[in-house]
């Protein structure tokens, strides 16, 4: 079973919003093991979204779609994909208990209109404000705000397909960044210690030896192969972008 993605909404294709999802999923998905095979943008276009879906109910892979599930009349991922699976939109009763808990009588009568979901769906739990997402098959529609939908999309992967995940031993990649101290660089790590919550950073200050005689720090990723490589990868790049020399460091297996 390959994954793929779904990536909904004219924004991202306008150029008023930079997209996140297919970044943080290929993440998610590292840390797994796994890895993401293909991921489609759509505008809000009900012919090619529907189009879409059919493919992706009928292909057998596994699929994220993001976005497009709210209750705005430019929402029509609900109804495209209940028109692609051929079966009707019907109120979801744990989503509409979910939502009248939230908002009671205000859930009526635009807000309850996100827990329409097509026949036979099952729910996904939302932590942040409890509107469900929801599954039909292995096709999974997440809202398109990052902070609801990363946590959701790991709660279906962890939850339902942990027969997919491949461990492998844990090694750790490092570089060295030249001249740099560690005071400046704090919050580039705390931004790589929230974005990697899988892996172990680690930095260690030298003030220069024989191999390299200037002040420098060996920063180092430990964790699952995959992601390890996806995140030094990003790191070298912060560096350099800051202005640093960075060198290769070492790989070892942990």
């Amino acid at each position: 079973m390959q994954v793929g993605a779904l990536i909904i909404g004219d924004e991202l294709l306008s150029g008023k919003r930079q997209d996140k999802h297919m970044q943080a999923l290929i993440r998610m998905l590292a840390a797994r093991g796994m890895k993401l095979a293909w991921a489609e943008y759509l505008g809000d276009d009900p012919a090619r979204i529907e189009a879409a879906l059919r493919r992706a109910f009928a292909g057998g892979d596994l699929v994220f779609s993001f976005g497009g599930i709210g209750a705005t009349p430019d929402d029509h991922t609900r109804g495209c994909a209940a028109r692609a699976l051929g079966v009707p939109l019907e109120l979801h009763p744990e989503a509409r208990a979910l939502i009248e808990g939230r908002f009671g009588a205000e859930a009526y009568p635009h807000r309850i209109q996100m827990g329409h979901f097509p026949q036979g769906a099952a729910i996904i739990p939302n932590p942040v404000n409890q509107i469900a997402g929801f599954s039909h098959g292995d096709v999974h529609f997440l809202p398109g705000f990052p902070s609801m939908a990363w946590p959701m999309a790991e709660w279906v992967l962890d939850s339902h397909y942990r027969q997919l995940f491949q461990a492998q031993a844990d090694i750790e990649q490092s570089c060295v960044a030249i001249q740099a101290r560690e005071g400046d660089l704090i919050g580039l790590m705390q931004d790589f210690t929230a974005r990697y919550p899988a892996l172990k950073l680690s930095s260690l200050p030298n003030f220069g030896n024989e191999a390299i005689p200037e002040m420098h720090i060996e920063f180092g990723f430990s964790g699952q192969p995959a992601l390890v490589e996806i995140a030094i990868a990003e790191w070298v790049k912060a560096l350099q972008q800051l202005g640093y020399e960075v060198r290769q460091g070492t790989r070892a297996a942990k």
